[in-house]
């Protein structure tokens, strides 16, 4: 039989190698460029997917053009041909139309795309009833609303005068992508309630368990457990943000209290049928109850984490680009919440019970009549 608790020293230096490297690339974010690159959902800005008619054009060229303009961006290729350009500028980079701007052009061509549309209180008085004399002409608001997943190249404004200036330089663009652009506020909400999502979906899953299992140890491993989930799955997303770009967006924060949510559950198994094996065999040191537990419930665990991990997997291989980083972060989170609810939470569990016997001296009461029969 497999001794896991035995062995629980190796699974803690193991686990120590898949995490300190992840959280030394998290804790280098807030200093350097290296660590985790966030979209403009958390970061406020405007994100820009162009396709060159000449596939020979850089991402260095397209900088060089927006520092003739006076602007700084960042600019890489990804993929297809297609260059994404982020600029720290929010919503107000692309200007509003004038309300007195005619809806479309001398030839009926529609206002550019790129340029917000006045309101309906900026829009000129009707026909027979005048502005009031002396009060000033209606302007459109500064805060424009975001724009996002616009194909058509911006002609109005800032962005405008940019994409002129590209296309004078590098040539035509063939395509447009993407044209997202979010404010500080905006981001800034999203940051603080991501944080304030999984801060208090952790601390609501300890107390649960604490209360179900009338144990402070099951529901502090539990947490301990989540933290090395999450740590893991951040750390890799560092990882790769430092050497690919891969980029975090909302759709992460979904993906971490999912893996929460799965680990807590494959935990929950273990422990409880620990509580059960506690009950049914009273007396038996508490490791041989929770390896004897882990082993129970180990085949279970694994045919349930497999199930998932093939599933996506093939959303990971042929769900295209949209949700691939979704995926990958669920998919990192369940093999990691798998492995930590079996070598990490249950050995942890042991640990603080085998200490605190030894703090109330328990654990030499309860060894003390082996090691009389063993003498005689």
């Amino acid at each position: 039989m497999f001794d896991v608790i035995a062995k629980r020293r190796w699974f803690y230096i193991f686990s120590l190698i898949i995490t300190i490297p992840g959280l030394v690339f998290i804790l280098l974010t807030p200093f350097t460029d290296a660590g985790l690159q966030f979209t403009i959902d958390y970061t406020g800005g405007t994100k820009w997917e162009i396709r060159f008619e000449d596939a020979s054009v850089t991402p260095d060229q397209v900088e060089a053009v927006f520092v003739k303009q006076g602007l700084e961006a960042s600019a890489v290729s990804t993929g297809s041909g297609f260059i994404e350009i982020k600029t720290e500028r929010p919503a107000d980079f692309l200007e509003v139309v004038p309300s007195s701007a005619p809806s479309a052009g001398p030839s009926g061509s529609p206002v550019a795309s790129g340029s917000a549309a006045p309101s309906a209180s900026a829009s000129p008085a009707p026909s027979g009833s005048p502005a009031p004399s002396g009060s000033p002409a209606p302007s459109a608001s500064p805060s424009v609303a975001p724009v996002t997943g616009d194909t058509h190249i911006p002609t109005q404004g800032t962005l405008g005068e940019v994409a002129t200036a590209l296309q004078d330089e590098l040539g035509p663009i063939a395509e447009q992508r993407s044209l997202t652009t979010i404010g500080a506020v905006v981001s800034s909400d999203l940051v603080g309630q991501a944080l304030l999502l999984i801060f208090v979906g952790s601390i609501g899953i300890m107390a649960w368990i604490t209360y179900r299992f009338r144990d402070v140890k099951f529901g502090v491993t539990a947490l301990v457990s989540l933290l090395h989930d999450v740590i893991v799955v951040v750390g890799v997303f560092a990882i790769l943000g430092t050497f690919f770009h891969v980029e975090i967006d909302a759709l992460f924060v979904t993906a971490m209290l999912t893996v929460i949510g799965f680990s807590v559950h494959d935990t929950i198994v273990v422990f409880d049928r620990i509580r059960e094996n506690k009950a049914r065999h009273a007396g038996e040191p508490f490791e041989a109850i929770v390896n004897h537990s882990i082993l129970q419930t180990f085949g279970r665990s694994i045919m349930t984490s497999l199930t998932v991990v093939i599933t996506l997997l093939a959303l990971l291989l042929f769900g295209g680009v949209a949700i691939q980083d979704f995926v990958l972060a669920l998919l990192i989170g369940i093999i990691s919440g798998t492995y930590s609810s079996i070598f990490v939470a249950s050995p942890l569990l042991v640990d603080w019970h085998l200490w605190d016997d030894r703090r109330h001296g328990r654990l030499t009461a309860s060894r003390s009549p082996r090691v009389r029969r063993t003498a005689s």
